[in-house]
C-alpha cells in the first residue's frame, strides 16, 4: 500500500509544555532566550494539539490520508531524558495512535524531532556519547507500549539540520556555534539511530527508518574551485548522513577534519544496521560556489531563476526527481525503499493557497517520474497538516494545508486541503479500477486454463 500522509512535529504543534508531567526541552529553553526566535515566539501553546488532537485526527480523516507522520516528545515521555517514565505522556500518544487507527490512518512516529530533554543538554547533549545509549532506551520504552499497533518507526528527523543549525551555526536550539567542531553531534546521532533500530526491533517494531534532509547540490559553475566546493557540501549535507547508514562507512571528511575522533570500533556496524526504508525530506536544491572565507570549504551561491516560497526557498519540483534518481545511482542495491517523509512549502497567510497546490502537483509528478525511472518510492507525506511553530521563524511561516488562527487556535482548511482531498479520492478510484481489472484478467486466465 502506498502511503499518502501529512507530517507534523511535537514541539511545533502540541503546546502544553508544562502539563501532565512533561519536562523541559532545549527548544523550551532556547525559545525563551531573548533574540533567539522571531518576535520572541515560543511553542508554549503552538497549535494546542495536545488538547485538540481529536479535531486534528478528524481533519486528517476528512482529507483522506492513510498515514500520519508525527513526532513523540522525548521530554513528555521521559522528562529527565533517562529518568522515570511519565505514564501520562505515554497515555497521550496511545490515545492519539488508537484514534488514528480507528479512522484507518497508519501512525508513523518519529522518536526525535529536535526536542532533546534539557536535562540531557545540561550533561553535554549530542556532544556526549552517552546520549546515544539513552536514546535507545527511550525508543525501547515507547515501542514496548505501542509497537503492537505501529508497523513503521522513524528514529531521527534530519540529523544534518539539527547538527548544522543547532550546533554549528547556532540558529536553532541548543544555540551552539561550533562550526566543524559540531561533527561529533553527527556521529552520536547516527550511533543513536543504530542502537535505537536494534532496540525497536527487539521491542517488536516491524519496520524502522531514518529521515534525512537531502538536497541536490549544483556547482555555481564548471570551474574546478566551484566543483570542489559543491562536492564538499554534498559530503556534509547528504553523504555524511547517508553513507554510514547505507554503506557502513563515512565519506572523505578531510575538507572538515583530520579525523572523527568520536568514532570507536564497532560503531559503524551499529549505524549500518539494515533499514526497512529511508525517509527523505526534500524542499529545494542548493547551489554552491568556492568559499568566500576560510570558515568553510564552500559558500552558498543561491538558486536563481525559479519561483520562490514565502520563505524565499526556490521551487524546483524536478529537483525531487533528480535527488531520488541520484540516490539510486549512488547507492544501488544498498538503497532501501524510499519514503518522502516531508515535502511542502510556506505561502502567504491566505485560504486560497494556489501556490501550494501548484507546488504539490509539481512535486508529486516529479516523484512519479523518479518512480518510472526505477526508484522504489513507497510513500509521500505533505509538510504540514497545520500551520505551526516554524522554529526560529516562530509563527511567521505558514506551511499548513489547514490554517491556524494563533489567537483562537481555530482550524480552517485551505484550498490545498481540498485539492489534496480530491486528488486522494481520485487515486482511490483509480486503484479500485486497477484492482478490478486485475481480478477480471485473473478470472479470464483461469477460464482459459480450464478450457
Amino acid at each position: 500500500m502506498f502511503l499518502w500522509g501529512t507530517a507534523t512535529a511535537a514541539y511545533q504543534i502540541e503546546g502544553a509544555v508544562k502539563e501532565d508531567g512533561r519536562g523541559a526541552s532545549i527548544w523550551d529553553t532556547f525559545a525563551h532566550e531573548p533574540g533567539r526566535t522571531r518576535d520572541g515566539h515560543t511553542g508554549d501553546v503552538a497549535c494546542d494539539h495536545y488538547h485538540r488532537w481529536r479535531e486534528d485526527v478528524e481533519l486528517m480523516s476528512g482529507l483522506g490520508v492513510n498515514a500520519y507522520r508525527f513526532s513523540i516528545s522525548w521530554p513528555r515521555v521521559r522528562p529527565e531524558g533517562d529518568g522515570p517514565v511519565n505514564a501520562k505522556g505515554l497515555d497521550f500518544y496511545e490515545r492519539l495512535v488508537d484514534g488514528l487507527l480507528e479512522r484507518g490512518i497508519r501512525p508513523a512516529p518519529t522518536l526525535f524531532h529536535w526536542d532533546l530533554p534539557q536535562a540531557l543538554q545540561d550533561r553535554g547533549g549530542w556532544m556526549n556519547r552517552d546520549i546515544s545509549e539513552i536514546f535507545a532506551e527511550y525508543a525501547a520504552t515507547v515501542a514496548e507500549r505501542l509497537a503492537d499497533r505501529i508497523p513503521l518507526w522513524i528514529t531521527l528527523n534530519e540529523p544534518f539540520v539539527h547538527m548544522a543549525y543547532g550546533h554549528a551555526l547556532g540558529v536553532h536550539a541548543p544555540g551552539q556555534a561550533l562550526l566543524t567542531g559540531a561533527l561529533p553531534v553527527a556521529h552520536h546521532q547516527l550511533l543513536a539511530h543504530g542502537l535505537a533500530t536494534r532496540a525497536l526491533r527487539a521491542a517488536g517494531a516491524r519496520q524502522v527508518a531514518i529521515t534525512n534532509n537531502c538536497t541536490p547540490v549544483w556547482p555555481a559553475s564548471e570551474r574546478e574551485a566551484d566543483l570542489k566546493a559543491a562536492d564538499a557540501y554534498d559530503i556534509l549535507h547528504n553523504r555524511l548522513f547517508n553513507d554510514p547508514v547505507l554503506l557502513g562507512r563515512y565519506p572523505d571528511l578531510s575538507a572538515y577534519t583530520t579525523g572523527l575522533d568520536a568514532v570507536r570500533d564497532g560503531d559503524l556496524d551499529i549505524i549500518a544496521t539494515p533499514l526497512d526504508a529511508l525517509g527523505v525530506n526534500y524542499y529545494n536544491p542548493t547551489r554552491i560556489a568556492a568559499p568566500v572565507d576560510d570558515a568553510l570549504p564552500f559558500s552558498d551561491a543561491g538558486v536563481t531563476g525559479h519561483p520562490t516560497t514565502a520563505f524565499g526557498w526556490p521551487v524546483v519540483p524536478d529537483g525531487l526527481r533528480e535527488l531520488l534518481t541520484g540516490l539510486k545511482a549512488r547507492y544501488g542495491a544498498a538503497l532501501p525503499p524510499v519514503l518522502i517523509t516531508e515535502n511542502g512549502c510556506s505561502t502567504e497567510d491566505t485560504l486560497d493557497d494556489g501556490d501550494r497546490v501548484a507546488f504539490l502537483e509539481g512535486h508529486i509528478a516529479a516523484m512519479r517520474r523518479a518512480m518510472a525511472e526505477g526508484v522504489d518510492v513507497r510513500g509521500y507525506f505533505v509538510w504540514s497538516l497545520l500551520d505551526n511553530f516554524e522554529w526560529a521563524e516562530g509563527y511567521h511561516q505558514r506551511f499548513g494545508l489547514v490554517r491556524v488562527d494563533f489567537e483562537t487556535r481555530s482550524r480552517t482548511p485551505r484550498a490545498s486541503y481540498r485539492w489534496l482531498r480530491d486528488f486522494l479520492r481520485a487515486e482511490k478510484r483509480a486503484q479500485k479500477q486497477t484492482q478490478k481489472q486485475a481480478r477480471k484478467q485473473a478470472q479470464e486466465q483461469a477460464q482459459n486454463t480450464e478450457t
